[in-house]
């Protein structure tokens, strides 16, 4: 055992807490005995009366007598603190802080007054950091994952599946089509044929706060009928009216070809000394692309309801119901020359109406296409035909817009940002609007009713465009576009007599030209299927002739059906 600690004696106060009064006992007996005392100044930081966790090992460090474990600084006992407690006072020693930026900063320490920012300038700058920050996610997301394949190669595949019997004659780089240049005179109408019904007006007047629920059209026929199946378009060409033969969507799709990023094709067949443009059944040209000049990637999976695939068929079932909805159905209807040349007798049709327009190309060529309009109005007593387009919101994550918030306020942001995304489509409808010498182009903002719900939508709100102001807007050169249509005919002239296609490269901004046999893409012609998850559905077969490549139901709602299913 070692030595025992003599805690020595503890005196006792009868009167309170606390060690007795040195005044009153008249000895400073109930001092603590050799008990070492730290001096100190009133000016230093107090510290604790025993700390064991300092370590005074170290013989390099200065001694200073607050470094010790013990302090007494709180203890009354010791009188001797107590003496300049009266003219005890704290006073701050340290030097004024200096200018930081020499003598013009006691200027810059005014306040400033709150100076007043134009709305227009303040959504510009968050759309620029919204657009900094999504190309950051970008970048990190790329190099955080090395190894994963770029968006083009993974979604953008070949629209026709290339045979290995068929012969390529010429590929054609889109630089080149950027210099051409074409002027053709005002066309002529040979024809027109269909009924339209009025616009209602109305619409005009929506916005977010008072949408309207997008109705479905079932019962009302839509018809896709290519250019050889037309039988217009076949009586026209016995009767020598032209040369070249095309359709409104056909002649746009190669004008705005250096806009398109997803692969197309286009069927070419050269018959004696005419030309037919064609598209096969169940092209992706009876489709509408969403997101395709965007660079915000869209997901691979083809089941994914905001696939690129599913996307283009939301987009078709939209386009189609809002252009029925924004009509008066009250069964007044501007009847023209021929009734709808594909409908049968007694059939509901879609308010459309074809007009069949001729363009001198050259002294001996001439070009006839079917152009649609979709409605008709009254202004200032004169007949004004319509298109009617919509453009789709599916999920504000992948614009950065929110439609719902901004239209109202920043209408222009919201369009600047399609044009963006839908460059593309956007053009297309305005070449259609320009070809079929619409005096208004009219679109939609149809929303989904939630981000998840791809079958039920709303309109937020519908615009009309001047198609030739549109065009101005989106730099789209109408000189252009004919000069590139008049190079494709040129080029096309010069094959031998037989059937080609035309086929925008997947991944490089290029067409080639493909010789194929003449039964390619004939019922009967057998070719390597393309795998089950890039196929697209072609639409129902009718009887023979121009009904053959009839709708005779909304072929979109039918895939999105089967989809549901």
């Amino acid at each position: 055992m070692g030595k025992s600690f003599d805690v020595g004696a503890v005196p006792f106060n009868a009167d309170g807490w606390g060690p007795p009064d040195a005044a009153a006992g008249g000895t400073a007996n109930n001092l603590p005995l050799n008990v070492p005392f730290a001096p100190f100044s009133r000016s230093d930081k107090l510290g604790r009366i025993a700390d064991w966790t300092r370590n005074f090992n170290n013989p390099a460090r200065s001694k200073n007598p607050a470094d010790s474990v013990f302090d007494f600084a709180n203890d009354d006992s010791f009188p001797a603190s107590a003496d300049d407690d009266a003219s005890f006072r704290l006073v701050d020693g340290k030097p004024p802080p200096r200018p930081k930026f020499g003598p013009r900063w006691r200027f810059q320490q005014q306040r400033q007054l709150p100076q007043r920012r134009d709305e227009e300038v303040e959504a510009r700058k968050r759309e620029a950091e919204k657009d900094r920050a999504r190309r950051d996610r970008l970048y990190h997301m790329n190099r955080s994952n090395p190894n994963q394949q770029r968006r083009e190669a993974a979604v953008f595949k070949s629209s026709v599946d290339i045979q290995p019997e068929w012969n390529m004659h010429d590929q054609i780089p889109f630089s080149t089509f950027s210099k051409l240049s074409f002027t053709v005179p005002e066309p002529e109408d040979l024809l027109l044929c269909g009924a339209l019904e009025y616009y209602d007006r109305t619409y005009d007047r929506i916005t977010p706060k008072n949408e309207r629920r997008l109705e479905r059209f079932k019962n009302r026929n839509f018809f896709k009928v290519t250019t050889t199946d037309d039988p217009v378009i076949r009586r026209l060409a016995n009767e020598d009216k032209a040369t070249v033969f095309a359709t409104d969507t056909i002649l746009s799709t190669l004008m705005c070809a250096p806009r398109s990023v997803y692969s197309w094709d286009i069927v070419v067949q050269r018959v004696g000394n005419k030309l037919f443009f064609d598209k096969r059944d169940g092209s992706q040209l009876d489709l509408l692309s969403v997101h395709e000049t965007s660079q915000e990637p869209l997901p691979e999976a083809k089941d994914d309801i905001n696939s690129a695939h599913s996307l283009s068929v939301e987009a078709a079932y939209i386009n189609q119901n809002f252009s029925q909805q924004v009509l008066i159905r009250d069964g007044n209807k501007v009847t023209f020359d021929e009734a709808n040349p594909f409908a049968n007798e007694g059939e509901e049709v879609a308010s459309v109406a074809y007009r069949y327009r001729r363009w001198k190309l050259d002294d001996d060529m001439y070009l006839v296409a079917r152009c649609e309009v979709h409605s008709v109005v009254d202004v200032n007593k004169q007949r004004s035909f319509l298109t009617l387009n919509a453009l789709n919101e599916f999920d504000p994550k992948y614009s950065g817009v929110d439609w719902r918030q901004k239209l109202e306020t920043q209408r222009g942001a919201v369009l600047a940002t399609e044009l963006k995304n839908n460059a593309n489509k956007l053009a297309k409808w305005t070449a259609q609007a320009l070809l079929a010498s619409a005096d208004m182009m009219k679109l939609g903002y149809v929303s989904r009713i939630h981000p998840r719900d791809h079958f039920n939508h709303v309109i937020l709100a519908v615009v009309g465009y001047k198609p030739r102001d549109f065009a101005a807007q989106i730099n789209l050169n109408t000189a252009n576009m004919w000069g590139i249509v008049k190079s494709i005919v040129d080029l096309c002239m010069k094959l031998n007599e037989g059937k080609y296609v035309l086929v925008k490269d997947p991944s490089k901004p290029q067409v080639r030209i493909y010789e194929v046999p003449a039964d390619a893409f004939e019922n009967d012609y057998v070719e390597e299927p393309l795998p089950e998850d890039e196929q697209v559905q072609p639409p129902a077969e009718g009887a023979e002739g121009g009904e053959s490549a009839a709708t005779t139901n909304d072929v979109e709602d039918k895939l999105i059906d089967d989809k549901a299913a």
